[in-house]
């Protein structure tokens, strides 16, 4: 059986390298780099910017070697400016090794590579793929979608011929592995990655929150995008009982504050210790989105929580119906507080709701790359 031992540089050149779009946020696919970094230790990873306040701290204890966009500093904070030079940058990034694990949403499949290219796709190029998904509404939303107009057939061009530069491509979810075969007629094979957060760990308490702990709230961790629906969960909760906490940070930031009701709080920047402590006082984790695949839902269930999730996307991969969480249809108000209330009326098995991401372990994501990375260079 292949070891940890597969990704170890060799004589001038590394066994296995990783690369990846930007470290610029943290988030599910950040974590899932941090994994294959666990996986094949000592592996460089490449990236064309990296921002480390603004990532997940474990990369500072790694060697990330990165594009020259990520000299400005504007950019590093901003990646979203970026965009008109993310192909150029893609395309100059030359990764050397034996073989390139790839984690991408739309970047980093394009770079170079001397060796075999084994890429995990967390979505083909969503603002490319799904723009009015990824935009929402608003005037800035009209200006945007000019800007992605003006250049969607150069850069659709350019994403397909880097999908098929793979030796191997793959999906992290069922949703995921069919929108690869309609963006680039690749049929990927799937391979879905570990829970996050771990129930293993120290905790430590969020300030100001200890009250909410005793009485229960609801939880909503994500990326502050208007695809994500915040505003529609904090519509959803707004003049009743219930309260909510929303951990992320993003562009939606500033209008989510401005919409937020009173039994809502919004908070960013947390550590792995606290954010152990919030889902282990949740009442139940709310995911409003149509995610790619979405971690959430498994972290919450590590600590024995349930879901309270859009009946859409990767959720349909993690959440299962009256075991582990509550669907609803559409990311409405009334939706989301319906299934709120349904919830709360569930007497949920915790052991049930555990064992089901079990099935995620790490262990079993890690042994699965290990195995790939052993066939690519065998052939």
């Amino acid at each position: 059986m292949p070891s940890a031992d597969a990704g170890r540089r060799r004589a001038g050149r590394p066994a296995v390298a990783i690369a990846h779009d930007y470290l610029t946020q943290r988030g599910g696919a950040e974590r899932v780099v941090l994994d294959i970094a666990r996986t094949f230790p000592g592996a460089p990873i490449h990236t064309t910017l990296y921002d480390p306040d603004a990532t997940f701290p474990e990369f500072r204890d790694l060697e990330v070697i990165v594009s020259p966009l990520n000299r400005v500093g504007l950019l590093r904070r901003h990646h979203r400016l970026a965009l008109p030079l993310l192909p150029l940058a893609a395309h100059t990034m030359r990764v050397d090794a034996e073989v390139v694990v790839v984690s991408s949403s739309g970047w980093a499949h394009g770079f170079s590579t001397g060796g075999a290219k084994i890429v995990y796709c967390h979505n083909p190029a969503r603002w490319l793929y799904q723009t009015d998904e990824y935009l929402g509404s608003g005037s800035m939303a009209q200006v945007k979608r000019a800007v992605v107009a003006a250049v969607r057939a150069p850069l659709t061009a350019w994403d397909r011929r880097a999908a098929h530069s793979a030796d191997v491509y793959l999906s992290n979810s069922t949703v995921v592995r069919d929108r690869i075969d309609a963006a680039y007629g690749i049929k990927a094979d799937l391979l879905h990655p570990a829970a996050g957060v771990s129930p293993q760990g120290r905790q430590a308490e969020v300030p100001d929150l200890w009250e909410w702990a005793e009485l229960g709230y609801n939880l909503v961790v994500s990326r502050l995008l208007p695809y994500k629906n915040i505003d529609q969960v904090l519509r959803a909760v707004e003049g009743t009982e219930e309260r909510l906490v929303v951990v992320g940070r993003g562009p939606e930031l500033p209008y989510l504050r401005r919409v937020a009701p009173p039994n809502a709080m919004l908070l960013h920047g947390l550590s792995d210790a606290q954010m152990r402590w919030l889902y282990a006082h949740a009442t139940a984790l709310l995911a409003p989105s149509r995610e790619d695949f979405g971690l959430t839902p498994l972290e919450a269930g590590a600590f024995g929580k349930p879901v309270i999730a859009l009946r859409a996307g990767g959720y349909l991969d993690t959440v299962v119906e009256g075991r582990t969480g509550e669907f609803f249809d559409v990311a409405v108000p009334d939706q989301i507080r319906a299934a709120i209330a349904r919830a709360r009326t569930r007497r949920w098995d915790v052991e049930a709701i555990e064992d089901h991401v079990a099935s995620f372990s790490r262990e079993r994501f890690s042994q699965a790359m290990l195995d790939l990375v052993h066939s690519v260079r065998q052939h």
